[in-house]
């Protein structure tokens, strides 16, 4: 189901609880929001909509829209300065991102999986963590 975008920056700002099999429904609703905002979008985290879970979606580097439960960033090299727009706030802000990076998480099923990532992908993730982790960029 496409959510409206959560904007209350007090909100945005709390960290996300962990992710349980209850929340597999807040994937893919997060899912069906990215979808719906592609054209000016590419991830999402479940705080943008409303859900105070560590889930995220971004368009991976075929298209498809992978959704992640419990996304974690184990290891990053490459750092670069970068500006970023973000759905659920106005303007662009400077941040620091890395090219590439390796990811733990579990997808809808539950099931665990490790993953390099590079690049806009990469980038993506890094801003959807950050939104779970409750920082603001």
């Amino acid at each position: 189901m496409i959510k409206p975008i959560m904007t209350a920056r007090f909100f945005l700002s709390r960290p996300s609880e962990p992710a349980t099999a209850d929340d597999v429904a807040v994937a893919r609703d997060l899912v069906d929001t990215l979808e719906a905002h592609r054209a000016t979008c590419v991830g999402m985290a479940a705080n943008m909509i409303g859900a105070s879970k560590r889930v995220i979606a971004v368009i991976d580097e075929d298209g498809s829209i992978l959704a992640m439960l419990n996304p974690e960033i184990v290891d990053k090299g490459g750092p670069y300065a970068t500006e970023e727009g973000c759905l659920s706030l106005p303007g662009a802000r400077e941040a620091t991102r890395y090219e590439r990076i390796v990811v733990t998480w579990q997808d809808t099923s539950l099931q665990t999986h490790r993953r390099t990532f590079a690049d806009r992908v990469a980038q993506a993730i890094q801003h959807e963590v950050d939104h779970c982790d409750g920082v603001l960029i």
